[in-house]
């Protein structure tokens, strides 16, 4: 599963990191919608807000289903159909959706079918391992460019600082039944853990399938088809959830334990064993 997550860029560099090539094949950054309520984080667990790349046609009919917004929206996906006031009452754990499932359970079938595909930005994601001693984490990412710096400069044509780790999700629109704001959400979708990171998920843990790690998006061909649901129904759109192996990972401290505690200490790499 994906329980814990870190995006600590802020709202411009994100969207800069998010640069993409449009249908006719011009480069353009994402419009971003409700920046405001953006806030980067070194460990962000459910419940809380992360950013999100969707189809701009989402928001607007008459959009290029190609062209793409980020959001800032809530992890745990509560549903369109919910029918209670208080969208915390939902009775069932909804931050993550297990691969061999998500066309057969009702909370994200719909909206799957409805075409809403989003990706789940992140600089990565952590995952603990069972020892004898207790439970080690892990930081888990895409490798890196080796001209990769800390921060993009503003004047620059491409994005040269972190690669985020762009994930398949699910997301809702969720309406107040007593009228309000609607509530935006989001599930990240699981896949069987690749060979690389396996040895995380102990056998003694019993991960069920489909439950390893996230379904990663490995490229902008893989983004562009996952988000353009007008363009890729939504048959062909899941088969891109699969494994990957393009992953590197570092044990880090168990400071990240807590949600509480929310600096880069939290993804810093240390040396186990070290005393």
């Amino acid at each position: 599963m994906c329980g814990r997550t870190a995006c600590s860029l802020g709202a411009d560099n994100l969207r800069r990191a998010c640069a993409y090539r449009d249908r006719r094949g011009g480069r353009r950054q994402p419009e971003w919608v409700g920046a405001e309520r953006y806030r980067p984080s070194y460990n962000k667990g459910p419940q809380s807000r992360g950013p999100v790349l969707l189809s701009r046609r989402h928001l607007h009919q008459d959009a290029d289903s190609s062209e793409r917004v980020l959001m800032d929206m809530r992890w745990g996906l509560v549903p369109s159909w919910f029918k209670k006031d208080d969208p915390s009452k939902m009775p069932f754990n909804t931050s993550n959706c297990r691969s061999d499932t998500m066309l057969k359970k009702s909370s994200y079938k719909g909206a799957l079918l409805k075409g809403k595909r989003c990706v789940v930005l992140a600089d990565g994601f952590y995952e603990w391992q069972q020892q004898s001693t207790g439970k080690q984490p892990y930081f888990i990412y895409f490798p890196q460019p080796k001209d990769t710096v800390a921060e993009g400069k503003e004047g620059d044509e491409e994005w040269k600082g972190w690669r985020l780790l762009t994930m398949a999700g699910i997301f809702d629109c969720w309406e107040p039944p007593a009228g309000g704001e609607p509530l935006y959400t989001y599930t990240i979708i699981t896949v069987d853990a690749s060979k690389d990171v396996s040895f995380i998920h102990h056998r003694q843990v019993r991960v069920r399938k489909g439950q390893g790690m996230p379904a990663i998006l490995d490229g902008d061909e893989a983004i562009r088809k996952w988000l353009d649901f007008a363009e890729v129904p939504t048959q062909e759109a899941v088969k891109l959830i699969q494994p990957t192996e393009n992953i590197v990972f570092h044990p880090v401290s168990t400071f990240v334990n807590s949600t509480r505690n929310d600096t880069p200490e939290c993804l810093a790499p240390i040396e186990l064993g070290a005393k």
